[in-house]
């Protein structure tokens, strides 16, 4: 019998392999350079997280001088319906990446932007991998 010091250690369960930390920092990139390309000035942090059918990307900073002067003025209501109108037409765009990433498909997507600090949050939920779509561990 081989003495327990000498054995193979696994990995801890809830490490993720590095595989799945790859994606997530090319999905966390992907999302910086999206909001480059399509607010004229990205985040300055990304993060990216999976769990189950859920993918969560939090971004921080990024904000646009224009928007920050409007933020002054105390028009909180004006940048977040612009940044709300851009995110709605980008959707498709944002939702094919992601997809194309992951290899799964989007069922629902939300962003959400938040103001001190600057967080913008993209959720994006997935069709269950489950081949009856039920979760076994969810609650009835």
């Amino acid at each position: 019998m081989t003495p327990e010091r000498n054995r193979p250690s696994e990995p801890p369960k809830d490490r993720e392999p590095d595989t799945d930390v790859l994606l997530m920092s090319r999905i966390s990139n992907e999302m910086v350079q999206a909001q480059k390309k399509y607010f004229g000035r990205g985040p300055t942090q990304a993060k990216s997280y999976m769990l189950d059918d859920f993918l969560l990307v939090v971004m921080r900073g990024g904000m646009t001088t224009a928007e920050s002067t409007m933020l002054e003025f105390g028009r909180e209501d004006l940048v977040r319906n612009f940044r709300q109108e851009l995110e709605n037409e980008l959707a498709e765009r944002v939702v094919t990446r992601m997809q194309e990433l992951t290899g799964r498909t989007i069922v629902n997507h939300e962003a959400q932007i938040m103001f001190d600090p600057h967080i913008v949050v993209e959720m994006f939920f997935f069709e269950s991998e489950g081949a009856s779509g039920v979760d076994p561990t969810s609650a009835e």
